[in-house]
C-alpha cells in the first residue's frame, strides 16, 4: 500500500503535551462493530473474565544527554554542544558500555573525538554514519548507570520536545506504574492509563495480567521515508516471553480466553513468537516485525493503544488489526470528539477485524 493511504489531518490542538490528571481520566474510545466513548477507569467493564492483559514491563532510562565534544587542536572549531538520544544498546565490555546514538548537530563528530558528559563520564566516538552514532562509554554495568541517572533525561518523542522542556514531572509521567526491566528509550504509552488501582479492580474482575519484555527504540519515532509500504525497512527492538509466560499465555488460549495487547509492543513480540498453529513460544531476541493490512493474526484478540502519528509504521499496524477503513473512521471520530494524540494521549480499545 502506498503510505499516504495512511495520512490523515490532525488539529495541533489535539496534540497531547502533558497527559490527563489522573492518567486514568483519559478517554477510551472502544472500536468494534461500532465505536463508544469512554473514561479509561471503564476498561474494568470492558473486559470480561479470563481475559488477559498482556503488559510490556519495560522501564524507561533517561536516555536523552547533552554532551560537549572539546575543541580539537587541528581544525573543527572551539567546543561543540551536542544533543544525544541513546537508542539501542550494543556488546559492550565490562569497563565499557556501548549504544547506538542519534546525535544533533552529528556533522561535529568524527571517529576518535571524545564527548564528556559530566565529571567522570565520557565516550568516545567509535563511527558516526549520518546523524547517528557508535558511543563507547568509559564505564559500564552499574557505574554506568548511575551516571546516566546523573545526567540524562526522560527522551521525549520530538513532537513534545520540541514545544517543551523536560521536568521532573515527565520522569514520573514517561513511565508505566509496572515498569521493571530498565532498557527503553521511548515508553510503551499504552499503558501510561493504568493506575494500581485500576489494575486491583481488573484483577478483582477475574481479568488475567502477564508481562512481556521488549525495549523500544527511538527507532519508534522514524519517519517512513518511502512512498509503498514494500519498501520500508523496520527497526529492530530487543525482546522476551519467558518460557512460563509462554506457557501461560497459551493456557488461556487453549480455555478459550482472549488474549489483550497493551499497547503494539506488546502485540508486536507476541506475534513475532508465535507460529501459525496459534501457539506462542519462548523468545528472547530482536524483532524486526513489520505489521500492514494483510497480516493474519496469530495470537492477539483485542488491543489497547493510543491515538498515533500519520503515515506511521503504527498507524499501519492499527489499520491492519482493526481494518483500514474502520481506524480511517474511528480517527475521524477521534478528532471531531476531541480526543488527544500522541504519546500522552487518549487511548482506544481495537477489537480485532474479521
Amino acid at each position: 500500500m502506498r503510505v499516504d493511504d495512511f495520512d490523515f489531518d490532525l488539529p495541533e490542538e489535539l496534540i497531547a503535551l502533558r497527559p490527563a490528571v489522573p492518567r486514568s481520566a483519559s478517554k477510551l474510545l472502544h472500536v468494534g462493530a461500532s465505536f463508544s466513548d469512554h473514561t479509561f477507569t471503564e476498561i474494568v467493564d470492558l473486559l470480561e473474565p479470563g481475559d488477559c492483559l498482556v503488559v510490556n514491563d519495560t522501564k524507561v532510562i533517561p536516555a536523552q544527554l547533552t554532551g560537549i565534544r572539546a575543541a580539537r587542536a587541528h581544525g573543527g572549531g572551539g567546543d561543540i554542544t551536542l544533543d544525544i538520544n541513546l537508542h539501542k544498546i550494543l556488546p559492550g565490555t565490562e569497563q565499557s558500555a556501548k549504544w547506538a546514538a542519534f546525535v544533533r548537530p552529528a556533522k561535529r563528530l568524527r571517529a576518535g573525538d571524545i564527548v564528556t558528559f559530566g565529571e567522570g563520564f565520557t565516550a568516545e566516538v567509535e563511527t558516526r554514519d549520518g546523524a547517528e552514532a557508535i558511543l563507547a562509554f568509559n564505564c559500564a554495568g552499574a557505574d554506568f548507570d548511575d551516571q546516566l541517572k546523573a545526567a540524562g533525561h526522560p527522551p521525549l518523542p520530538p513532537y513534545i520536545a520540541r514545544k517543551r522542556a523536560v521536568d521532573d514531572q515527565d520522569k514520573q509521567d514517561y513511565q508505566t506504574v509496572y515498569a521493571e526491566d530498565e532498557g527503553s528509550v521511548a515508553a510503551p504509552t499504552a499503558g501510561l492509563h493504568f493506575t494500581a488501582d485500576i489494575l486491583e479492580a481488573l484483577a478483582a474482575k477475574g481479568v488475567l495480567r502477564e508481562a512481556v519484555t521488549l525495549h523500544v527504540g527511538a527507532g519508534t519515532f522514524l519517519p517512513v521515508s518511502v512512498e509503498d509500504t514494500k519498501d520500508h525497512k523496520m527497526h529492530s527492538e530487543w525482546g522476551e516471553i519467558t518460557p512460563e509466560v509462554a506457557a501461560r499465555l497459551n493456557e488461556v488460549r487453549a480455555k478459550g480466553g482472549r488474549i489483550v495487547a497493551v499497547g503494539t509492543t506488546a502485540l508486536r513480540l507476541m506475534e513475532s513468537a508465535a507460529t501459525e498453529d496459534g501457539i506462542i513460544h519462548p523468545f528472547k531476541e530482536d524483532t524486526a516485525i513489520f505489521i500492514t493490512p494483510g497480516y493474519k493474526f496469530k495470537v492477539v484478540d483485542r488491543l489497547i493503544t493510543n491515538f498515533h502519528l500519520p503515515k506511521s509504521t503504527l498507524m499501519m499496524l492499527v489499520s491492519a488489526f482493526a481494518g483500514y477503513d474502520k481506524m480511517k473512521q474511528a480517527y475521524a471520530h477521534a478528532i471531531e470528539n476531541g480526543y488527544r494524540f500522541y504519546s500522552y494521549g487518549d487511548s482506544s480499545l481495537l477489537e480485532r477485524g474479521l
